[in-house]
């Protein structure tokens, strides 16, 4: 489903446009004359996974509701080096308008997703899941979480309102692990949250399992200490590693035998796809 519809949709691409346009096209308006037609497709350069494209449409067709657009693969799609995702034809100066904000937009999720495909592969066999996290690039949050979707990982919590993380900074206000427990489980008896704590060493862990949590994350632990969490409290929590997670060791992580595996990285950290809109 699409991360943005309706109104909300509209708003985003309003801010788009507006922050790239601003009070015209200079070039295009003085290049090219308001009759002009452009045919374009929008092609890969490296293999990837797709994501953006139905934005990237939506972009287009605001500036120009005429023109004709044919989308050739899918968001979620693996596809090739050389590629065809798109093609467009109508007015040039309005889908020239449009044609950075739309790359901009498509290469951003499509190396999220492209990213994130390549860590569930690493994880593929092992029952493990993997989630992203809260470290977005500010009023993006919901497009990159889509991202992340498409590349086959699972949401984390989308903010701070749906789900309890109970982290370092919340135990050294409230007093310790116990006491931050046992106040977030009695504010969320009846919304039927899950308590989550994240924990730094074993006897945290411990703790927080004896205070009531449903879930730990096992901040920054190595492999031998997420084996004795497993021994420990799996079935009694679910277990979440996280913490110096990259593609090189997140297959030995996945085998200590916890549930989840969130990673800041596919979301922070994952560079831009290669893809152009070239002339047809």
């Amino acid at each position: 489903m699409q991360p943005l519809q309706g109104q909300a949709l509209e708003n985003f691409l309003d801010r788009l446009l507006a922050e790239d346009i601003g009070s015209g096209d200079v070039t295009s308006n003085a290049v090219l004359s308001p009759e002009a037609n452009l045919s374009a497709h929008m092609a890969t350069r490296q293999p990837l996974v797709v994501a953006g494209l139905d934005l990237a449409e939506a972009l287009f067709r605001k500036l120009d509701p005429a023109a004709a657009i044919d989308l050739l693969v899918k968001d979620g799609d693996s596809a090739p080096s050389g590629a065809f995702l798109m093609h467009i034809a109508g007015n040039a100066r309005s889908l020239l308008a449009g044609e950075r904000a739309a790359l901009n937009l498509v290469q951003h999720l499509s190396g999220i997703a492209t990213l994130t495909r390549a860590y569930v592969e690493a994880i593929e066999g092992t029952g493990v899941v993997l989630l992203d996290t809260r470290k977005t690039i500010p009023l993006l949050r919901r497009l990159e979480k889509y991202a992340t979707r498409l590349g086959g990982a699972r949401n984390h919590r989308m903010g701070l309102y749906d789900a309890v993380l109970i982290k370092d900074n919340h135990i050294a206000a409230a007093g310790g692990v116990k006491a931050a427990v046992s106040a977030a489980l009695a504010a969320v008896l009846e919304t039927g949250m899950t308590v989550e704590v994240e924990c730094d060493t074993l006897e945290q862990a411990a703790t927080a399992v004896e205070a009531g949590a449903g879930r730990l994350l096992l901040d920054n632990m190595g492999p031998s200490e997420l084996k004795e969490a497993v021994r420990l409290y799996k079935g009694r929590a679910k277990l979440e590693a996280s913490g110096g997670v990259s593609l090189e060791n997140i297959r030995q992580i996945a085998e200590s035998g916890v549930d989840y595996i969130s990673v800041g990285r596919i979301t922070q950290s994952a560079p831009a796809v290669d893809i152009g809109l070239d002339y047809a």
